[in-house]
């Protein structure tokens, strides 16, 4: 199968449209996980997980991970000291895990993501346009331990406000 490549200003244009002409939120999280993706490099994993009326972490879109784990992480309530999308969506601020061996957040979780082959992530918060409020989180997992680069930070910053654009419409009708 061919990559096709997709610059992070193209990905948004895309999910812009694709909030114009009416296409669901899922939709439009696929075309930004994969520009995050690629920008993130091989092996690279994206994730975003959104906010319930409940208040709980929800999946709107993964395509690349396992069904088992989207399961078990399926209903997580925000709590700075769990994990990276509960973090980053209970404290708004973005949220490192370079390491789930050495990130005591990740204490009662740790044992998911490291049976699929993952060994570090981190999660930026999907805040709205309008008010501020964390509507998600947009994470990103890695098979190597390290820390995203300021052209990753870069690129999710934007792709996590084309996403916070795509729900906000979504709650605003």
């Amino acid at each position: 199968m061919e990559t096709v490549s997709i610059s992070i200003e193209e990905a948004c244009r895309q999910a812009e449209h694709l909030i114009a002409s009416n296409a669901t939120a899922h939709e439009i999280f696929v075309c930004l996980i994969a520009a995050a993706e690629q920008v993130s490099g091989a092996g690279a994993v994206s994730s975003v997980l959104v906010l319930d009326e409940d208040g709980l972490l929800r999946n709107g879109a993964s395509p690349n991970l396992p069904a088992d784990y989207l399961r078990a992480i399926d209903g997580l309530k925000p709590h700075a000291e769990l994990g990276t999308c509960a973090s980053a969506a209970a404290t708004g601020g973005m949220v490192v895990t370079p390491s789930f061996l050495a990130d005591d957040k990740w204490a009662e979780l740790r044992h998911l993501p490291l049976e699929i082959g993952f060994a570090g992530a981190w999660s930026m918060p999907i805040t709205s346009p309008r008010d501020g409020r964390v509507l998600g989180t947009f994470g990103t997992y890695y098979r190597d331990v390290r820390r995203p680069s300021p052209n990753e930070v870069d690129a999710i910053t934007a792709l996590a406000a084309a996403a916070a654009r795509a729900l906000d419409r979504n709650r605003a009708s």
